[in-house]
């Protein structure tokens, strides 16, 4: 176990300003993707190397057909209790009223407590950020058939650092898929190497931003110029995969998805991890902090230690096939 302090990062300057009265623009990024690890790598060189370059990998048949029936029927019992849903962590479709988000599952549900310690994503998930990791956000995502709605293109750590006080790009999201994920119903989109840029965003960050933002997001995103640039630089990546794949891209990564019109629902499940040296502090903007079922700030465990405590049996290597999926092989997906 490598030791991190446990003392609140100091707020240092701000290296990634954004919001506010700035114009829009790219600055370079300046910090690693894949850090230092003194840990065995736990899949192929080449893929970390993928990773690297391209900020996100697509690993099948991580999880077997049984613990993917298992994790649907723990997010149907999720989508449909009354605690859950009067909580205030559940997010709604803007025009149907449907379910779409249901965060902090792994502290409601033993069952995803288990899958965000399992070594097949946190011994990747530590070895790319080289640090002891936790979990900064989790949340089930269902995009449901014939009505489940767009989200635009962002970078979630352009948001963290903003709203939430992550000073660095330190982090990274691991999407399992529990249906299929198809290029014709509402994928997620990738640009592969935007992780190497920082869009500057414009606008002022609105009070209580997050009550609007997750169901339909209007600041934090970047400007039509530097998608088309970076789209033209490195082209769009349709995220396919089957039940049990896992989705591994880096904090700034930009992403978004289309429209489900389709009769084929999609659900994932979202664990952020972020390095336990990078945790969050005070919000780079004038607002106060998001709620801690967005952004873990009360209640971090490093999970070296959940998983000491969870005691999970050992399931093997973090995955039995990998796709390198390029923006060919995205465009081969669509036939």
């Amino acid at each position: 176990m490598r030791n991190s302090a446990l003392k609140q990062p100091s707020q240092r300057e701000d290296f990634y300003p954004s919001r506010g009265t700035l114009s829009s623009r790219m600055l370079e990024r300046e910090v690693p993707v894949v850090y230092p690890s003194p840990d065995r790598c736990p899949i192929d060189r080449e893929l970390i190397t993928h990773y690297r370059d391209n900020g996100f990998l697509v690993l099948d048949n991580v999880f077997s057909l049984d613990e993917v029936t298992a994790f649907q029927q723990e997010v149907d019992r999720l989508r449909s209790d009354p605690q859950t849903r009067a909580s205030g962590e559940v997010i709604r479709e803007p025009d149907s009223g449907e379910v779409r988000s249901v965060f902090r599952v792994h502290q409601v549900s033993s069952v995803f407590r288990r899958l965000a310690t399992d070594p097949r994503l946190t011994d990747l998930a530590s070895y790319l950020l080289g640090d002891q990791i936790y979990v900064h956000q989790s949340r089930v995502n269902y995009k449901p058939g014939f009505r489940g709605r767009e989200f635009y293109w962002h970078s979630d750590f352009e948001t963290w650092h903003v709203e939430d006080g992550m000073p660095s790009m330190r982090a990274l999201s691991m999407s399992i898929t529990l249906t299929g994920n198809y290029a014709t119903n509402g994928p997620l989109l990738l640009i592969p190497g935007s992780h190497l840029r920082y869009v500057v965003c414009e606008g002022e960050t609105p009070a209580e931003h997050f009550r609007n933002s997750l169901r339909k997001q209007e600041y934090g995103i970047p400007d039509d110029n530097s998608v088309r640039q970076l789209a033209r630089d490195n082209g769009i990546v349709a995220a396919t995969g089957t039940p049990g794949s896992v989705i591994v891209f880096d904090c700034n990564l930009m992403h978004g998805s289309g429209s489900n019109i389709t009769p084929y629902a999609r659900s994932n499940v979202f664990f952020v991890y972020n390095a336990l040296s990078n945790r969050v502090g005070n919000p780079y903007c004038d607002r106060p902090p998001r709620p801690e079922y967005l952004c873990s700030r009360e209640t971090i465990t490093p999970l070296a230690q959940a998983k000491e405590a969870e005691q999970p049996e050992t399931r093997g290597s973090a995955a039995n096939t990998t796709r390198l999926v390029t923006n060919s092989q995205a465009e081969a997906d669509d036939e």
